[in-house]
């Protein structure tokens, strides 16, 4: 899979832009603030609609204009045209020039691999946030799983929503709170299996590709649920033990919306004992570990882009990693370290873009 040309219009600090990438490695860059990571923010923006940096989506509207165009012609065995439309007033996305009216039928369409230093979350910040990266890795392979998540939240709310009713007037019947918690645990028995199921893919491959960048250490994932080694009876006795809290809280405290998962590098958690190195060569193994998966589960290759790859990390560990970057992968760079990169790069061929105040130009 790779991106033959982007087009872009008022996106972040792009008035308009219309470029060509080589099919194997691109390398974006300038100095700080000049738009790299906007540019490659416009390529996921394509493939999942949305921004990888949390933000409200009128945010990558250009400031002055009212609307953000993103366009790109996607070479997966056949061309097609991919474009997402941003307003003040909601989003529109399209596949050769048809609307795709619901948006889970368009994200499995891109395959992006994407690291930013902001991914350090996946290991420093909330299990909410680590759910969130585990649901766009996994919703890019299976269609299904996003599906499923989007039905369990809306049981989700239907049990917190009855849970205060019942804790209001207190004469709710609960043979219907019986009926909402069998169908999330339902639901929520599939998203287990089909996250356990990527997690053990994961731990496939990511404890040797980061001891072949590091040459040190022995890393794999731990998957941590309420879920694990139970049947349907016994969750729904346990979501019957809970009722009380339930109610007490108002909402439901038990269930796979509280899973989480934790990088352990020689048993020891890297939230707690890790460098920012070592955080950083973790989620960069999880990110190719992820492209491992989807050569093997859906025969696919996914485009590949690396923020920001040099900083905090030495060049012997940059230079490990560039081997991991194969000829038939679509690969973007970004970097403020220019000599550094080429001096890496010596014997590999790449286009080269000068990117200063949302202006992009070729070097050859």
């Amino acid at each position: 899979m790779q991106i033959r040309d982007l087009k872009l219009l008022n996106f972040r600090n792009y008035d308009k832009l219309s470029i060509c990438f080589d099919k194997h490695l691109n390398i974006i860059y300038g100095p700080n603030g000049s738009g790299k990571t906007n540019l490659v923010e416009s390529i996921y923006v394509l493939g999942l609609t949305r921004s990888f940096r949390q933000i409200n989506d009128k945010n990558l509207i250009k400031k002055g204009t009212n609307l953000t165009k993103i366009e790109g012609l996607v070479d997966d065995q056949y061309l097609n045209e991919f474009k997402v439309i941003i307003t003040n007033e909601g989003k529109k996305v399209k596949i050769n020039k048809n609307k795709v009216t619901r948006l889970s039928e368009y994200i499995s369409k891109i395959k992006i691999i994407l690291f930013n230093p902001n991914d350090l979350k996946m290991i420093k910040d909330t299990p909410s946030i680590r759910r969130k990266y585990l649901n766009i890795s996994i919703s890019q392979i299976h269609i299904e799983y996003l599906k499923k998540l989007n039905a369990y939240n809306k049981v989700l709310k239907i049990r917190n929503n009855y849970l205060k009713k019942m804790f209001m007037n207190g004469n709710s019947l609960e043979s219907y709170l019986l009926i909402i918690t069998e169908k999330l645990i339902d639901i929520g028995l599939d998203l287990y299996k089909m996250r356990q199921k990527y997690i053990d893919s994961i731990n496939k491959y990511i404890g040797d590709i980061y001891f072949k960048i590091t040459k040190s250490g022995s890393l794999n994932i731990n998957y941590k649920s309420d879920f694990i080694n139970k049947t349907k009876e016994e969750l729904l006795t346990l979501y019957k033990k809970s009722l009380k809290r339930d109610l007490n809280f108002g909402k439901t405290t038990y269930g796979i919306h509280h899973d989480d998962f934790e990088f352990l590098l020689d048993d020891m958690d890297l939230k707690e004992y890790g460098s920012e190195g070592q955080q950083k060569n973790a989620v960069i193994s999880w990110k190719f570990s992820e492209i491992s998966i989807f050569k093997s589960e859906k025969n696919s290759i996914p485009i590949l882009i690396l923020d920001d790859l040099l900083s905090e990390l030495d060049l012997d560990k940059v230079k490990n990693i560039l081997t991991f970057i194969q000829s038939d992968i679509q690969t973007f760079i970004t970097t403020t370290e220019i000599e550094k990169l080429s001096s890496l790069l010596k014997n590999q061929s790449y286009r080269k873009f000068y990117v200063v105040d949302g202006i992009l130009e070729e070097v050859k």
